[in-house]
């Protein structure tokens, strides 16, 4: 059943107990002190607990406003069904774990069993903590105070969680080396898996009616569901996907592989930190360890370095190419393999060190085509569907395999489960259509709803599209485009978003803008996303300069953020090796790539940038789009008509005189 959403006589459609909570005068009403009835929350509400009783699929587009997290919260609490909600970010989880479940409880009178699961590398290992004192890699006098507070905190603490120290920065230096991460744990077999904060986590994940998790993690599970140490989620009945239009992206990163220098390097240092306690080291080790970075630093600074991720054709050939250096590091990294099983069960850190050898070996196969190695289980049904590219990030040099189409792989692996899912988010629909989500993702038979936001957008919105500008790629495009940013943010007093899909623009136009404006201009890059958030919220007159990470879960409500101003139409970069893939996929297939993929996947974002803008009813602000083909080209339509009832102009003198009033 298919509907777009309209006014309701709520009463008559949705007899049920979800209706008695959001209705007029429902329970909702009695215990939340100015609670405004919304009509699309309710039709949310009530399509997501028909969709749990039916055990069914279910797409939601809820616009900004429509109050969607209690819209599948309370259904899924009455349903007395086991869930998993999916969160697109950690900040999302916590904020349901520690404000919106809570406040529920203390208004409903509930009582619910919550978990909430991160990734491993979010708690602390008592076992690596345990042998701190003995790890030659922690023994800087800073470190070593930090271990003390740590160890008095572990104390404590009941969850094991990082989010717990607020004191410990986001690059701390330490806590890789005392964390839970998977390839360093050795699961059952540890000395205190009792006392384990991540056996405590899976616990109380078993015993709760709702499990809050992250899509990297829900799909990391999910694409080692195979593997009975990576799989850890309980059994549940339905799982609800909060802003989900980003599971494309984090499946393809989940369902890939990836191989770095850099692991090869932490191998190197996790055996001789093991050697040294489990007094097994020798100087013959000590040598094949060097030995074994010095070839990996060989085999991967023969591929070369670039500034951009880059394709590799065929896999075979970096053999043939490079066939010494491979060899080489294929040898010592057998040789290691070989010697951790000789020491066996004589020290308990030597399994998870094992799995990690053996991992590295087989995906180090997968990148030169080598089969005399056992592959690896993701590319086992489907080799043809994977793209092979590389990149470079400082000092080291990553390769990766990324399933082209995804849509198969989540059709057999989650929506032909029989369980009930809801994906729902702001952005969905294209041309008032789910049709491309549903082709991407694999999703074939559901319920839908599209909910517009409860805003009034023509009176809290004006959209300014300068008609003059110039080409994009014309000589002047930079010049008028810092030119039109003065303005505008000129107007705005600063309080500004101006997002970039290219760091190279991002940062020449920063340096050009910033010497032409009194207000503080923060750059993407500065520091932390998070660090850098704050300090444009505690900041007056901040003007943030941002590229993808700022599109998408940024929330400044308040005349903090009043305007948002895009540089041009978010078009996934066409040279990309996964995106170059797609767009081949479907050109080969007789689609047409451009109407089927890059431009819906453009409107989406675009959608999701301007969301930063209205996220309250007193909001009001600008939004600004420098790109003139969504005035020129006949795409342009579908851009502006996937948009909200925005107010449009385009004249400067409009936007100064709405910043006025």
């Amino acid at each position: 059943m298919d509907k777009e959403f309209e006014s309701y006589q709520f009463d008559k459609v949705y007899p049920s107990p979800v209706a008695e909570f959001f209705g007029p005068g429902g329970e909702l009403s009695k215990h939340f002190p100015g609670w405004e009835f919304r009509e699309g929350q309710l039709a949310m509400a009530c399509e997501v607990e028909e969709a749990l009783a039916e055990n069914r699929k279910l797409i939601i587009e809820a616009g900004t406003g429509t109050g969607k997290t209690l819209a599948y919260l309370i259904p899924l609490i009455l349903a007395n069904k086991r869930a998993v909600i999916s969160t697109g970010t950690k900040n999302l989880q916590d904020q349901l774990v520690k404000k919106d479940i809570p406040l529920l409880e203390k208004h409903l009178g509930l009582d619910l069993q919550v978990a909430i699961m991160k990734g491993r590398q979010n708690y602390l290992c008592l076992h690596k903590l345990s042998k701190s004192d003995r790890n030659p890699a922690l023994l800087d006098l800073k470190e070593t105070s930090d271990i003390v507070r740590i160890s008095d905190w572990a104390e404590s603490t009941q969850t094991g969680d990082r989010s717990e120290l607020g004191w410990m920065a986001s690059g701390n230096k330490l806590w890789p080396q005392i964390d839970a991460r998977r390839e360093a744990c050795n699961g059952s077999e540890c000395s205190l898996y009792r006392e384990c904060f991540i056996s405590r986590m899976h616990q109380k994940a078993r015993e709760a009616d709702l499990i809050i998790i992250n899509h990297h993690l829900f799909f990391a599970d999910l694409a080692m569901a195979q593997d009975d140490f990576g799989s850890f989620l309980p059994k549940y009945e339905t799982v609800v996907f909060d802003e989900a239009h980003e599971l494309e992206s984090i499946a393809g990163q989940l369902f890939g592989i990836h191989l770095s220098s850099f692991e090869f390097d932490e191998l190197a240092r996790s055996v001789t930190a093991s050697a040294v306690r489990g007094k097994y080291g020798s100087l013959e080790l000590n040598r094949e360890l060097v030995s074994l970075r010095k070839l990996a630093r060989a085999f991967f600074g023969k591929l070369g370095k670039t500034d951009h991720p880059i394709s590799i054709a065929n896999p075979g050939q970096l053999r043939t190419q490079h066939a010494r250096p491979y060899e080489q590091l294929q040898v010592a990294i057998t040789g290691l393999v070989a010697r951790l099983k000789l020491v066996g069960d004589q020290d308990e850190e030597i399994s998870p060190l094992t799995r990690r050898a053996i991992d590295l070996q087989r995906k180090l196969a997968v990148f030169v085509a080598d089969e005399g190695v056992e592959p690896v289980e993701q590319l086992d049904d489907d080799p043809g569907n994977y793209v092979y590219w590389m990149e470079s990030r400082r000092n080291s040099v990553s390769l990766h395999a990324t399933p082209i189409d995804v849509s198969q792989i989540l059709e057999d692996a989650l929506f032909d489960q029989a369980v009930s899912i809801i994906l729902t988010s702001a952005t969905l629909a294209y041309n008032d259509s789910f049709d491309y989500v549903r082709s991407r993702l694999g999703l074939h038979s559901s319920n839908e709803l599209q909910v517009e936001g409860c805003f009034d957008y023509p009176n809290q919105v004006l959209l300014y599209i300068p008609s003059e500008m110039p080409e994009l790629n014309s000589p002047g495009y930079v010049g008028s485009a810092v030119e039109q940013i003065v303005q505008i943010v000129r107007h705005s007093k600063g309080r500004a978003f101006v997002l970039f899909t290219s760091h190279q623009q991002m940062k020449k136009v920063h340096q050009k803008v910033q010497k032409q404006l009194e207000y503080p201009c923060l750059l993407q890059g500065d520091g932390s996303n998070p660090a850098l958030l704050e300090v444009f919220r505690a900041t007056d007159n901040c003007v943030l300069f941002a590229t993808a990470s700022f599109w998408q879960g940024v929330d400044v409500p308040g005349e903090q953020l009043s305007c948002v101003i895009v540089e041009k139409l978010p078009f996934a970069v066409p040279s990309d090796p996964v995106v170059e893939a797609r767009i081949n996929q479907i050109r080969e297939s007789g689609g047409n790539a451009f109407f089927e993929y890059q431009l819906p996947n453009a409107v989406l974002s675009l959608r999701q940038g301007f969301g930063r803008l209205i996220r309250g009813v007193a909001d009001r602000g600008v939004l600004a789009l420098l790109d003139v083909r969504v005035l020129k080209k006949s795409y342009g339509r579908y851009v502006l008509d996937s948009l909200p009832n925005y107010t449009m102009t385009h004249e400067i003198d409009d936007v100064e005189v709405f910043f006025r009033e």
